[in-house]
């Protein structure tokens, strides 16, 4: 595991993409249980944050 107060490019990119999907994920949810969107609509929200977490994990 990395150290998060390194000035490492890849901890910093992988920080962001966390970041980026909890973000997503908190918005997503919330909008699911105020009735805004249906559970597909969550999915396909969130698939292009969980793709930048994946690629921010591919050099760990």
């Amino acid at each position: 595991m990395t150290d998060p107060d390194t000035d490492d490019p890849d901890a910093d990119s992988l920080t962001d993409a966390v970041e980026t999907f909890l973000s997503e994920a908190d918005t997503a949810y919330e909008e699911y249980e105020r009735g805004y969107t249906d559970a597909d609509a969550v999915v396909r929200r969130l698939e292009p944050a969980i793709e930048q977490l994946r690629s921010a994990t591919d050099g760990e």
